[in-house]
């Protein structure tokens, strides 16, 4: 999906949704237990009541990878099951030596038709720009995330005392590539850094989780972080897909995505 498909999905939707797939065994109904592909079956009744809310769906592959062969099984048809006109990215978080790199790259742009897929960039150009080289695909790079530990690394200042770490990484990764096929991850709960964040990448798009569950503001992502095409996909996952644990888990969640959008289409 190129960015001018993007930002009309965006535009026709009144939505910068995007569904966090972070399914796990242990928290889905237990009604669906029973099933011969729960993970699939609770992931299809979700997709079915969010799309026509959302414009993105985020699989986090750890959820799916530590099922074994099952678990890469589900997450296969359900990156299938999405529609077309849905963005979708894999959680993967990788990012290894250049020929490494090329494998998780082909992987996840060739093998699997993703859209998109979140890198670590502490390696450096040579382990991002493999996924770069993908036309119409995207490379989501951890700019600042929302975790205790991004204290221990991502906050730190720089030798010149003003530049933080993550502030450096936004600015030489965004040399690596184009608004077109780079993307950066923001934490929510990091909302009011994005005013400054803006003035170093002001064009690219942001994947911003943290909103929900972990207490991140829509208001505030909204005020700080838009740009004149949006620029944001946020991730809602727990607080959309573990919103209900009754029969009724689905309809539930439709109506918190709903909400989300109803939201969202304000700031738009």
């Amino acid at each position: 999906m190129n960015r001018k498909e993007l930002v009309n999905e965006i535009s026709t939707k009144e939505s910068f949704l995007c569904v966090g797939l972070d399914t796990d065994i242990s928290k889905i109904p237990t009604h669906l237990h029973n099933h011969p592909d729960a993970i699939f079956e609770f992931n299809r009744a979700i997709i079915d009541a969010t799309k026509d809310y959302c414009v993105s769906y985020k699989i986090n592959t750890a959820f799916y990878e530590s099922m074994g062969m099952k678990g890469w099984e589900a997450m296969e048809k359900t990156l299938y099951y999405i529609p077309s006109t849905h963005f979708k990215i894999a959680d993967a978080k990788r990012g290894d030596i250049g020929n490494t790199s090329a494998q998780y790259a082909k992987t996840f742009f060739e093998v699997l038709p993703f859209d998109a897929v979140t890198v670590a960039p502490y390696m450096g150009e040579d382990s991002v720009k493999p996924f770069l080289e993908y036309e119409n695909k995207w490379t989501i790079v951890l700019g600042l995330t929302s975790n205790i530990g991004a204290n221990d690394f991502q906050q730190k200042k720089l030798a010149d005392g003003k530049t933080h770490l993550y502030e450096k990484v936004l600015s030489t990764v965004a040399e690596w590539g184009t608004p077109n096929n780079l993307m950066f991850v923001i934490g929510a709960t990091k909302a009011k850094d994005l005013a400054d964040i803006r003035k170093i990448i002001p064009n690219h798009f942001l994947l911003v989780p943290g909103v929900g569950v972990q207490g991140g503001s829509l208001k505030e992502v909204a005020e700080y972080g838009l740009n004149t095409d949006c620029g944001l996909l946020v991730n809602a996952s727990r607080a959309i897909i573990y919103a209900d644990s009754s029969n009724d888990f689905a309809v539930t969640a439709g109506k918190v995505a709903k909400e989300y959008q109803i939201e969202m289409a304000e700031y738009l």
